[in-house]
C-alpha cells in the first residue's frame, strides 16, 4: 500500500468515526474511499466493517451518561440488532460478489437520501420528545436528569430493529438514520438518549458482522487497521464535541460523496 493511500484511509476513518457519533452515515466516507483506491467491493466492505468497530464502541461509550437506567431496554433491542447483523453479514458472504456489486449504486443512493433527510428526521424526533414530556418535567434533552427512555410494547419495534441489523450487517451506511426514526416512534426520552441508543444498536450490528468477517472472510488487515485507528480517534472526538461541530456541512459532504460514488459505480 502506498503511503498516500494509507494517509487517505486513515483520515477517512477519522471522518467516518466522527460522523457516526454525530449524525451517522460514516460508511459513506470510508467505503467510497476504498472503492476509489481500487479495492474490490466485498473486500472493501468487509475490511471497512471490521475497521469501524473500535470507532462504534468509542462513539457509544461517549454517550454512556445518556444510557443510565436503560440496561434492560438495551439488552432486548441489542439482541434483535445482533441477530440481524449476523444474518446480514452472512448474506454478504454467501451471495455472489456480483450481487453486492449490483446493489452498491442503489444502496449508495438510498444512503445519500437518508443522510440528507437526517435533519428532518431529527427535528421530527425532537417534536415527539416535546409532545411526550410534560411542560413541568425536566429538560428532555438533559442526558442524565431527563426522563428515562421507555418503549411502547409491540413486536413492530423488535422487527424493525432486527431488519436494520440485517441492513447494517450487509452494508450499513446510514443505518443510524433509520434507527433514529424508528426510535423516535417507540422511545420516549431526550434526544441524547435516543441518539445514545441508536449508537449502541448500530454498533452491535457492526460488531457481530465484523466478528463473522474476521472468522471466515477475506479481511485486508492493512485497511481495517488504518480505518480502526482513524475511527477510534474520530469517534471519541465526535461523541465529545459532536454538538459543537457544524453538522450541516459535514452532512452535505457525506451526501456529495455518496452521490459521486453512486454515479461512478453506475458508470463502471
Amino acid at each position: 500500500m502506498a503511503a498516500f493511500d494509507a494517509v487517505v484511509i486513515l483520515f477517512a476513518g477519522m471522518a467516518a468515526g466522527a460522523m457516526n457519533a454525530v449524525v451517522g452515515a460514516g460508511t459513506l466516507i470510508t467505503f467510497p474511499t476504498l472503492l476509489a483506491l481500487g479495492f474490490p467491493p466485498v473486500v472493501a466492505n468487509v475490511s471497512n466493517t471490521v475497521g469501524l468497530v473500535p470507532g462504534a464502541v468509542t462513539g457509544a461509550y461517549g454517550f454512556r451518561a445518556t444510557l443510565r437506567g436503560q440496561t434492560h431496554l438495551l439488552w432486548r433491542l441489542a439482541t434483535a440488532s445482533a441477530i440481524g447483523g449476523i444474518i446480514g453479514g452472512a448474506l454478504l458472504l454467501v451471495l455472489p460478489p456480483e450481487a453486492f456489486e449490483q446493489v452498491i449504486p442503489p444502496l449508495l443512493l438510498l444512503s445519500a437520501v437518508l443522510a440528507a433527510a437526517q435533519p428532518r428526521v431529527a427535528a421530527w424526533v425532537t417534536r415527539r420528545r416535546a409532545a411526550r414530556v410534560p411542560e413541568t418535567a425536566p429538560d428532555p434533552d438533559a442526558p442524565v436528569e431527563g426522563p428515562p427512555a421507555t418503549v411502547t410494547p409491540g413486536v413492530a419495534l423488535y422487527a424493525i430493529v432486527f431488519s436494520t441489523g440485517i441492513y447494517g450487517g450487509y452494508f450499513g451506511a446510514a443505518q443510524g438514520v433509520i434507527l433514529l426514526a424508528v426510535l423516535g416512534i417507540f422511545v420516549a426520552g431526550g434526544m441524547p438518549q435516543v441518539n445514545g441508543i441508536k449508537n449502541v444498536l448500530a454498533g452491535v450490528a457492526n460488531l457481530v458482522s465484523a466478528s463473522l468477517f474476521i472468522a471466515i472472510a477475506d479481511v485486508d488487515w492493512r485497511v481495517a487497521g488504518l480505518v480502526a485507528i482513524g475511527a477510534t480517534i474520530g469517534g471519541g472526538l465526535g461523541s465529545r464535541y459532536g454538538r459543537r461541530l457544524p453538522a450541516g456541512p459535514l452532512r452535505a459532504l457525506v451526501v456529495l460523496v455518496a452521490l459521486v460514488a453512486a454515479a461512478w459505480q453506475f458508470a463502471t
